[in-house]
């Protein structure tokens, strides 16, 4: 375990930043890599939480800074799936908030495997239920409760929040896959500017993580999009997959 005062600490904070953001900009799940990092520098669980959960925000910014011109023409779903996402994150946060230490001790370690399984099987899943065609009507019942939960995981714990959405979004919304990911950033942008407004006031957040995240994790972001890209996605996804699944036991096991 590293000193989080030293400054290997935040070289290697710097590190994680840098390439979570190349991940989201490829895979999505780079939140993944920023939390084991906080863990191994000496943050306990809930605080490298809350901290993760704040340093994403200006990468969802960037994200939606990146893709507005695709998110023309979805007045409509968009005001209905980020009301229920806004909603849904304050549940998640207030539950943080609010359940003793202990319930979030017990419930991580799940949470982080669920989200490893949900990124890997994300391609299974979509062939076998199938995704709407573009132009297709949206299924709104399972739409609006799929964001629902989502946002509420997202307020609670957020990694790979992402991957939750996109893989939600793609089974219910009918139209093209750059859209359905330009929708995907900005319902993360709501879910992280609500856990931003409650965890700045309620919550352990370590806000010199946070200044040394943010900018790199967006920094990562952009670099990742020309780099990253270059090699298959699947690569990326199961090496996040393996990190996850093994943060997730070790957590099971302490």
């Amino acid at each position: 375990m590293i000193d989080v005062s030293s400054p290997a600490a935040l070289v290697f904070l710097l590190v994680a930043g840098l390439l979570a953001g190349a991940v989201n900009a490829v895979a999505g799940g780079g939140s993944l890599l920023v939390f084991p990092a906080l863990l191994a520098v000496g943050f306990p669980p809930l605080a490298a939480n809350v901290t993760n959960s704040v340093a994403q925000w200006p990468g969802y910014l960037g994200i939606v800074a990146g893709a507005r011109k695709d998110l023309r023409g979805q007045g409509r779903r968009i005001a209905l799936t980020s009301a229920v996402a806004a909603v849904g994150a304050g549940i998640g946060c207030v539950l943080l908030l609010v359940l003793p230490g202990s319930v979030f001790d017990a419930v991580v370690p799940v949470l982080v495997l669920l989200a490893s399984a949900v990124m890997a099987l994300g391609p299974w899943i979509k062939r076998r239920i199938g995704t709407p065609d573009a132009g297709a009507p949206d299924r709104n019942a399972g739409l609006l409760a799929a964001v629902f939960l989502a946002a509420i995981y997202g307020g609670y714990f957020g990694g790979a929040l992402g991957v939750i959405l996109i893989a939600t979004l793609s089974l219910c919304v009918g139209d093209h896959l750059r859209r359905v990911n330009a929708l995907k950033g900005l319902l993360s942008l709501v879910i992280a500017t609500v856990t931003v407004a409650v965890f700045a006031f309620g919550a352990p957040v370590d806000w010199l993580a946070v200044a040394l995240l943010a900018p790199t994790t967006l920094v990562g972001g952009f670099l990742g999009a020309r780099v990253a890209q270059r090699l298959p996605e699947s690569v990326l996804r199961w090496a996040v997959v393996l990190l996850g699944l093994g943060v997730g036991i070790a957590l099971l096991l302490t």
